[in-house]
This record gives structure tokens, sequence and C-alpha cells, in this order.
């Protein structure tokens, strides 16, 4: 799609954007989940949002698309931190899409959620990051969450998050090999102004520590 018909189709859906945002914020805020102890959750998620919105013309295949994209963005972590079961997800988007679309956004959402495990490797292993690879739009609601963790860990100096930096740093390369797919379905395009922003936040933390 082209910026202007993808920002078209925003403004077009804008009432049913916000109520799926307010949903999720909701739904976190009900398990008492919070993002580094001090926002709501709804903090995270509005900032993996804000990457479809800013690049979402990228990889949107059609008008149909938008709204599973953004449900994706939205509930991604509905599944894995907030309780909902697959048929949970399902039937909330279907609240707001027709079965197709659901299906979609449920898949992404699933496609996101870290597998069982004791150890951050087990839980996102090759199995997950092959779900990821080939789910549709899946990598680049992945690549979204992960700019949001590391614009956040990167400017935020409490333990928890200069620990994360450094797995975040260490884990980058295999990180985005892990998350692309050899095709020209820009459904599982990874936009290279977001690889790039990660980029710029790792060197600039880089240069900054070797002062």
């Amino acid at each position: 799609m082209t910026k202007n018909e993808f920002r078209n189709c925003i403004d077009k859906l804008e009432d049913v954007l916000d109520q799926i945002k307010t949903s999720a914020h909701q739904l976190h805020d009900h398990v008492n989940q919070t993002y580094d102890k001090v926002h709501p959750y709804g903090f995270h998620l509005d900032m993996v949002a804000d990457s479809v919105f800013k690049h979402g013309d990228v990889v949107c295949a059609n008008e149909d698309d938008v709204l599973p994209l953004f449900f994706g963005a939205y509930y991604h972590d509905s599944i894995e931190d907030a309780r909902l079961t697959y048929n949970d997800v399902m039937k909330i988007a279907r609240t707001w899409m027709n079965d197709d679309q659901a299906l979609m956004a449920a898949e992404i959402v699933f496609a996101l959620t870290n597998d069982k495990g004791r150890t951050r490797k087990e839980r996102a292993g090759e199995k997950y990051y092959q779900g990821i690879r080939t789910t549709p739009y899946a990598p680049f609601v992945k690549l979204a969450d992960r700019l949001a963790n590391i614009t956040y860990s990167f400017t935020h100096c409490n333990e928890a998050n200069i620990h994360m930096k450094s797995v975040y740093q260490h884990e980058l390369p295999g990180f985005l090999e892990a998350i692309t797919t050899p095709t020209d379905d820009p459904r599982f395009v990874l936009p290279q102004a977001m690889i790039d922003e990660i980029m710029q936040i790792v060197q600039a933390s880089t240069e900054e520590g070797e002062k």
C-alpha cells in the first residue's frame, strides 16, 4: 500500500482502532501487569502500535489486513502475559473483524507467544522463530516489539534495563536473522527504517560507553 492509502485506512478505521487499543489496555490492567514496574502495560503496547502507524504501509498488502495488523500489535502479549487462550483472542478479534481477519489477527498473536521453557533461550528457540517467519505480519510486529523494548531499555538506567540492554545488544544480529523471511511477499518484510533506528540506538550507546 502507498503511505497515503494506508493513512486513509487508518483515518477510516479510527474509531475501531481506538476500541481495540482501549480493550488491550484494559485487559493488561485487569491482570495488574505493568511495564518496568512503573508504567501501565499499555505504555508498551502503544509503543509497538506506533511502529504500525509509522511503517505499516511498507508491509500491509491490502485494506482488509489493516485491522489484523493493529490488533496483532495491541494484543501481541495477551496469551503470554494476560491469561488469554487462542480461542479467547479469536473471539475478541471477531468483535471488530470477519472470520478471515480474526484468524489472521489471532495467528499473529499466537506466533509472538513464547514457548514453554525454563530459560529465555528455551522460550524463544528455533521453533518459536520459525512460527514468526511463517506467519504473515508476525516478523514486522516482532520487530516493532523489539524496537519498543530497545528504545526503552537503552534510555533508562535501573538494574533491569541495564541487564536487558546488554541482552538485546548481544542478541541483535541473531535476532534479525531469525525473523527474516526470504520472500517478496510484503507481509513478511522488515522495514529498513526500523532496523536503522535500532542500529542507531545501539551504536549511540556503544559510542557513549567508549567515552
